[in-house]
């Protein structure tokens, strides 16, 4: 299985976050309820790297269609804003 990558992220005040695209290993997605990106961190902490783009290193939302063994099966996902956070915007209920 290959790691999902993050095809976009929205999430403007992430210090991952340049161009629209996740710069970092790799996140992890949510709660057991919520598919939020566990990794988020406010862009006054300058983090990632330039040169990767980052992968769903993996999703604790078992809900999730996407979800094998904490793993997701996507070959892309989106990361946006939903109710002042960052989610995952490709989750999808089983």
């Amino acid at each position: 299985m290959a790691m999902a990558k993050i095809k976009e992220c929205n999430m403007q005040d992430c210090s991952y976050n340049m161009d629209n695209k996740c710069h970092t290993m790799a996140i992890t997605v949510g709660e057991e309820d919520c598919a939020s990106c566990d990794t988020y961190a406010h862009k006054s902490m300058r983090g990632g790297d330039m040169s990767m783009i980052a992968g769903v290193g993996a999703c604790k939302v078992e809900s999730c269609s996407h979800n094998q063994a904490l793993e997701c099966t996507m070959q892309n996902v989106q990361m946006g804003v939903h109710n002042n956070h960052a989610d995952c915007m490709s989750f999808s209920h089983k």
